[in-house]
């Protein structure tokens, strides 16, 4: 495994983190248990979770996966950095939800409970809620940090003008910083390039992707004839609507035909290719990898020992150009 720092912050982070977002559903706990325990015999010690997972539930599972992660990191909490996120639903109140001051002081507290601990390393907001004026978002943050409960903070599928502007309101108000930013990237969702990731570079925020492998669709294991398989995210829940939205098109399974040509020739496993390929971006920190069962991290934990020769980069880049337009017609 490799290390390194987040961001312009003095925290290490491993350059996989480990995803847990199907603990509990795609994942049993036992299942679960596995996946933690070959991520952590790999050198893996950055976990991230949210408060809503697991992904596709319902409001009966909501803080689950949260809970399986708790019991898994007692009594070794100090070997790992931990990473939560708040502002999905958590509740049948209307404020159990968003980014007001009073749903993030309730929510990390009720992370706290579930994860067993008295702080997280990362407290995230999931996503941005334009109904809550940003001040009182940053001061409930500030709050957070101030009493030990979160060490940083960080923003997660946040446009780029609205993270510019998260790092203005917090500087003008002396307001704690966020240190990271959680974008979706992989070789069929590269807008983010544009501006959020030269936002990054300049501003020293920790990049951390989720979905490297777009939903599993870059382990070329999917067929558009035969239609999504049961027990993946695209037919999974709530999240199966989403993922299909993101990914399920006749562009993006073209992509990953050429795409797979190319790394076969390369001799090697598309699995590893695109997650290596998105660790070859110099502004990310470290990729979320994800699994529904132990077997399947072993190709994506090989990523980081995967340097891709120029020539190959060159050719995945050229495959994929077009994902970097938003505009791209399917």
């Amino acid at each position: 495994m490799q290390y390194t720092k987040l961001g312009a912050t003095g925290l290490t982070v491993s350059r996989l983190c480990l995803g847990t977002m199907t603990f509990g559903l795609q994942a049993n706990d036992a299942g679960a248990v596995a996946i933690m325990d070959r991520a952590a015999e790999a050198g893996v010690s950055f976990i991230d979770t949210a408060d809503v997972y697991p992904l596709g539930g319902n409001d009966a599972s909501i803080g689950h996966t949260e809970e399986i992660v708790g019991r898994w990191l007692k009594g070794k909490r100090n070997r790992f950095v931990l990473a939560t996120k708040a502002v999905g639903r958590t509740g049948p109140c209307a404020w159990d939800q968003g980014a007001s001051r009073k749903h993030l002081l309730d929510a990390i507290e009720a992370s706290l409970l579930r994860l067993g601990t008295d702080y997280v390393d990362l407290y995230q907001l999931h996503s941005d809620d334009p109904a809550t004026p940003l001040d009182e978002t940053l001061e409930a943050l500030d709050v957070i940090v101030r009493s030990g409960k979160a060490r940083y903070i960080g923003v997660s599928n946040f446009l780029a003008y609205r993270i510019a502007k998260v790092l203005g309101r917090a500087e003008v108000r002396n307001l704690t910083r966020i240190v990271s930013v959680q974008p979706r990237y992989s070789l069929l969702f590269r807008e983010i390039e544009r501006e959020l990731l030269p936002l990054a570079a300049e501003d020293r925020l920790g990049v951390i992707p989720y979905n490297p492998l777009a939903g599993g669709l870059l382990t070329g294991k999917h067929s558009l004839q035969e239609g999504p398989a049961q027990g993946t995210r695209f037919t999974l829940g709530t999240a199966a609507e989403r993922y299909q939205k993101r990914y399920w098109h006749d562009r993006e399974f073209r992509t990953v035909e050429a795409l797979r040509a190319v790394v076969e020739e390369a001799g090697l496993p598309l699995t590893t290719v695109a997650v290596a390929w998105v660790l070859a971006n110099p502004v990310v920190t470290s990729a979320i990898i994800g699994a529904s069962r132990a077997e399947q991290l072993d190709d994506t934990l090989r990523a980081v020992e995967l340097r891709l020769d120029p020539a190959l980069k060159n050719q995945l880049d050229e495959i994929t150009a077009e994902y970097r337009r938003g505009d791209a017609p399917r």
